[in-house]
């Protein structure tokens, strides 16, 4: 069984916004380590697998990284390119 947490619908509305409108966003997130990261992201999709939300992005290096929402502790919308 998951210990996943599912987020508001508000916050999930403003991965989707972003999304569809090529926002980038600052992403404040805890891993598996429950260490810190901060960094700007394209938000590219949202999947939901067993039950698990999760962020499909791109950082600014290019690399592609999932994140299970319930990690994200903050996320702010920056613009377009």
């Amino acid at each position: 069984m998951s210990d996943y947490q599912p987020i508001s619908c508000a916050n999930y509305d403003h991965f989707e916004i972003a999304i569809l409108h090529g926002q980038c966003m600052r992403v404040t997130w805890h891993d598996e380590q429950a260490l810190v990261h901060v960094e700007i992201l394209r938000p590219r999709d949202l999947q939901t697998r067993n039950g698990e939300e999760f962020l499909l992005a791109d950082t600014q290096s290019g690399r592609h990284i999932e994140l299970r929402l319930d990690k994200i502790v903050q996320a702010q919308a920056l613009g377009t390119p």
